[in-house]
């Protein structure tokens, strides 16, 4: 299997990239269960990479049964350094309009019902998680953007992004909350995804995809799945092209990123008297440090 640097994972609407070639199916087993579906191994640019259907490709599973430690471990076994994560959001802000694009650089967790770390069972790791995005990456993102001088096309660069647990929307009361807290959007899967990739010494970036403006706004009606449906299938297009681009970009000129040595200073462990069991479980990400 050819290994490849970059990984793509695609949200609701996004279930597949059209542009892939040379395209190779490969289920990835793993220390952490079998990942959301198949990935898809394709040439992008000239350029391998990896796909991956976030809730798979027939949009079966909840955010809270997405199996986020196999879905990272897996993307890590592939070779995967850069991960870009495209992802549906609902607007908290006036500005930031349905079908524009948020490259964010903060989160806030609203989860409940997530397991986001891959250590445990007799080791201890606490990365650091100030700046939980790659700005290095984030900036590929938005650059790629700006270069397709799309006219129907908004990038705000920055943000914070609110994950909640769902499946159930917001409710009016939280959206202004969160609105309070002067975050940007809202959505469901990222935040683990974030915490997983940094321990996995994977550089992370989220692209955004606005599909409403949740339900605080009073001119707009309560979010339903008939206009976020709507809303996917026009931004799906979009993502496409941004992620080439994307990927193009990286390719030219991989950047340096933190998110590569997170577990140089984050393991407590003595790990030479670590569970063999757990270390064994771990050896992908631990093997350098060992």
């Amino acid at each position: 299997m050819t290994e490849t640097r970059i990984g793509i994972i695609g949200g609701s609407g996004l279930y597949k990239m059209d542009a892939l070639k040379n395209i190779e199916e490969v289920q990835v087993p793993t220390p952490f269960g079998s990942p959301s579906d198949a990935f898809i191994l394709g040439t992008l640019e000239g350029t391998r990479v990896a796909f991956l259907a976030r809730h798979g490709r027939n949009h079966t599973l909840l955010p809270s049964e997405l199996p986020f430690r196999a879905n990272i471990y897996a993307m890590k076994q592939l070779g995967v350094e850069y991960l870009i994560s495209a992802s549906a959001v609902g607007s908290l802000k006036e500005e930031v309009k349905p079908l524009d694009m948020v490259v964010p650089d903060q989160f806030i967790d609203r989860t409940k019902n997530r397991v986001s770390t891959f250590f445990g069972e007799g080791i201890v790791a606490h990365i650091a998680f100030g700046d939980p995005i790659c700005k290095n990456l984030a900036g590929v993102v938005t650059d790629a953007i700006a270069s397709l001088h799309l006219s129907d096309i908004t990038v705000h660069r920055g943000g914070t992004y609110v994950c909640m647990e769902g499946p159930a929307f917001s409710t009016k009361a939280e959206s202004n909350l969160y609105r309070s807290w002067g975050a940007t959007v809202i959505g469901m899967t990222n935040l683990p995804e974030a915490k997983l990739a940094r321990e996995a010494e994977i550089a992370y970036a989220t692209l955004a995809l606005v599909t409403d403006y949740d339900c605080w706004h009073p001119d707009h009606d309560c979010v339903t799945v008939d206009m976020i449906v709507s809303n996917l299938q026009r931004n799906a297009v979009n993502a496409q092209k941004v992620i080439q681009e994307t990927v193009r970009h990286l390719s030219e000129n991989p950047p340096s990123s933190d998110a590569h040595s997170a577990l140089k200073y984050a393991i407590l462990t003595n790990l030479d008297k670590a569970p063999a069991v757990t270390k064994e479980k771990l050896e992908l990400l631990l093997k350098k440090y060992m």
